[in-house]
Parts: C-alpha cells; structure tokens; sequence
C-alpha cells in the first residue's frame, strides 16, 4: 500500500471515532512508523510501504481512535521550541502554560534567580526557563517518582543537569530554602467535574495532576500557604489557575501577604495564571 492510501485510511478511521484531528494524526503517526518527516512523508506519497510497517501504523492507529493523546504514543511533545519527554505519569505539556513561562521570562531575563517548581511533572517548565536565565538555577519537585524520572530525563535531554535538581517530595518536605520565584502548575480541576473531560485527558493523563479536590482549589492553597514560608520577601509565586478561579485565588493571595503583579490571558481571553509577590 502506497502513503497516500495508508493515510487517508488511517485518518478515515479517526474521523469515525471523532478524533478532530484525524488527518493530522494519520500523518504524524506514519511518520513515526516510518522514522520520516512529515514533509518526507508529503513529497512521497506513492511510495509503497512495507507489510510489517503496515500493521505496525494500524496499531498506532487504534491506540489513537481509543483516544491516546498523541503525546503518549510519539512519548514527546514539543514545548517552548524544545522536545521533552512524556508518558502518562505526567501531564502533557499545553500551549497556554508557555504563556506563563514567556512572562516569567520577561520579568527575571536579566537577573540571577533560584527557581522551585511544585509538581513539576515532565519538568518543562522550570527547564524552559532555566534555558533562558542563564545563570539561574532551580529544582522541581513531584509527589510521583515516575515523573521525577521523566523531568530528570529532559533536564539531561537540554544539558541543564549542573543547574537542576529534581525530587520526588512533597511541598511539606521543603525547608530553609529561600526561593526568588516559585512557580507551580497545580492540580486544579474539580472533583465532580473530571468526569466531564475529554476522553484523552480523564482516561489517560495522570487523576494525581488533575484532581484539585472538591473546590479545585485544595492544591492551589497548600502551594500558597507554603510559599508564604520558603518565599524570599517580594519573591515571586507565579500560579496557573483554572477558568474562573481568579477571584477566588486573589481572595486566598490576598489574606496571605501576596500582592497581584502580573496576570496572564491565555488564547481565549480567561485569566490563567497570577504573578504575585510576598509583602512584608
């Protein structure tokens, strides 16, 4: 079978099952099997493909019409320009977390900071920064061993281990140490309304990183009650929140000595993450 057919029968398949990007998918996924481009694949399509490669491109297929995030099945995602690494012990990283990271970076671009990032999951984040602040450093902890593995790989990935360091510990299990930002992607969906997400999202990312309790909010507080204690005075807690937890958040910032500075839209216009700094 040549490319083109392979292709248009895989993304046939996808459309059956309402994968909206069913042609998209197909391609990327027989690049994968083919260990091509995907403009390799597109200046080709009469080339004929082997039986074994094939039934290997049909699985992925299936994995995929089960709706398995791409992410999963290639095991990385682009973020901020770079590779990184995933599986399902960690979220895949979004688009809109890059808009956190951009405004961070625009703040602390010409300053020497030590960075903590709760919950760091594939670690992109806080590597994304650290590729920008040169001489800044940072560690990521995670409450699941498995995506601290993960954060560790790509921290070796970007050669940026002199300059990381990841733990798998809980936000109690910080001390002492004085940081000039924290920043954190927290769980913040809630409870009642996992079921309710997409069926790439609730089957298969990981409930530890969605699950925010029953307010959504039960995270978010631990990350700012804590930051209150190992936060330089005006350092930086950078939060991404979900839609409409704004007011909420400001309210609990407020009570706790932190000062909004910063608030970061994502594509659709909701406010997604908060810049504060901790007052005296």
């Amino acid at each position: 079978m040549e490319i083109l057919k392979l292709i248009n029968s895989g993304s046939k398949r996808l459309k059956n099952k309402n994968v909206y990007s069913h042609k998209l998918d197909s391609e990327i996924l027989l690049s994968k099997v083919l260990n091509k481009t995907r403009e390799e694949l597109l200046v080709n399509l009469n080339q004929k493909i082997e039986p074994q490669k094939i039934s290997n491109f049909h699985r992925l297929i299936d994995r995929r019409s089960s709706k398995e995030p791409i992410a999963y099945i290639l095991k990385k995602k682009e973020f901020w320009s770079k590779i990184f690494f995933v599986n399902n012990n960690t979220l895949v990283p979004r688009p809109e977390t890059e808009l956190m990271v951009e405004k961070i970076v625009k703040i602390f671009k010409k300053k020497d900071i030590f960075i903590l990032d709760i919950g760091t999951g594939t670690g992109c984040i806080l590597l994304s920064i650290l590729s920008e602040l040169k001489n800044s450093k940072g560690i990521g902890i995670d409450i699941s061993s498995k995506a601290i593995q993960i954060a560790s790989a790509n921290s070796k990935k970007h050669k940026l281990t002199q300059r990381t360091k990841f733990y798998n510990r809980s936000l109690n299990e910080i001390y002492h140490n004085k940081f000039d930002l924290i920043v954190s992607n927290p769980p913040y969906i809630m409870r009642k309304d996992i079921k309710n997400l997409n069926e790439d999202i609730k089957k298969f990312e990981p409930k530890l990183a969605l699950d925010g309790g029953n307010d959504g909010l039960d995270v978010i507080k631990k990350v700012i009650y804590k930051s209150k204690d190992i936060l330089k005075i005006k350092g930086t807690l950078a939060l991404e929140i979900g839609n409409e937890q704004f007011k909420k958040v400001s309210k609990i910032l407020e009570r706790n000595r932190f000062k909004t500075r910063y608030l970061v839209k994502d594509y659709r216009e909701n406010i997604r993450c908060i810049l504060s700094t901790l007052e005296n």
